[in-house]
């Protein structure tokens, strides 16, 4: 969608450079051509009037009329040459200022927001096969205004919707590209890119002192959408944790599943490690306590 207005935009720019680059060429012509009309007929009157001198002298005349609108259709031309050279500058420059916001599809940005660090980018082929959002319609309000949000698609909604309406759109829009998610990083692609987020420790590590910073994976502890929050498993210690930054704790739990886990270390067995057999021992005075 910004592609195709930064596109456009363009496209119309280029348009008024050539349309004033034809304006100036047309006016520098018709004026250069019209002072050489006025001197041929001066210089008839010359030869009707004076003799083979004054001829000669009204030549040299003619000659500086024709250098004099030379020279004027050089300035316009090189005026002309001026303006398409700065609008062509401005018109890179305003390129250059919005191609980082304009080339940002929707997923980026809200995969780069704060707290959606979990959060891996779905493919745009999966979000477009209908198949894979088979039953998700009834469960997302707004469904087709989201999906198309959620594609950059056009759509015109947001001038007959209210402000209000444009909100829940968008909140419609984080809830379906999570629903769609849940389902995607359970593909091939989905757990490759969720290998990578894992290698980078982009999930947090485990609080437990005896799992010597193990990575761990988001989790959630229902199937269901809005019934807990997201929270980080732990392959070492088999338990689950509460994500350390409280942006990542306001997720839910849903947007990535009770399997996802268990099936990506099924998948890369190589990267379960052993269970952590050292247990915290409490004491007094250096004595263990005994369990009643």
């Amino acid at each position: 969608m910004y592609r195709d207005r930064e596109m456009r935009g363009g496209v119309d720019r280029k348009r008024i450079n050539e349309a004033l680059d034809k304006h100036l060429e047309k006016t520098s012509s018709n004026s250069s051509t019209s002072r050489f009309l006025n001197s041929n007929k001066e210089k008839d009157k010359d030869r009707e009037r004076l003799l083979i001198a004054s001829t000669s002298a009204a030549g040299s005349k003619l000659s500086h009329v024709d250098n004099r609108s030379g020279a004027s259709g050089a300035n316009s031309k090189n005026k002309a040459s001026e303006v398409a050279e700065e609008s062509e500058t401005d018109s890179e420059e305003s390129d250059v200022s919005g191609s980082d916001e304009d080339d940002t599809s929707w997923i980026s940005w809200f995969c780069n927001l704060r707290g959606n660090e979990f959060f891996c980018e779905v493919d745009d082929e999966y979000i477009q096969d209908d198949f894979n959002l088979c039953g998700l319609s009834s469960q997302v309000p707004y469904f087709d205004y989201a999906l198309d949000l959620i594609l950059d698609a056009e759509s015109s909604h947001g001038d007959m919707f209210t402000e209000e309406q444009n909100e829940l759109v968008e909140s419609a829009a984080e809830m379906l590209y999570g629903l769609i998610h849940v389902r995607y990083i359970l593909t091939t692609r989905g757990m490759s890119a969720m290998l990578e987020k894992y290698k980078n420790y982009d999930f947090g590590r485990c609080p437990r002192v005896y799992c010597c910073g193990q990575p761990c994976l988001p989790v959630g502890q229902s199937d269901i959408p809005r019934s807990s929050t997201v929270k980080i498993y732990c392959p070492k210690c088999e338990d689950i944790y509460y994500p350390r930054s409280k942006y990542q704790g306001n997720i839910d739990g849903a947007y990535f599943g009770t399997t996802f886990p268990h099936l990506f270390l099924m998948t890369y067995g190589h990267l379960k490690p052993q269970k952590a057999a050292q247990n915290y021992t409490p004491r007094v005075f250096g004595f263990k306590l005994h369990k009643p």
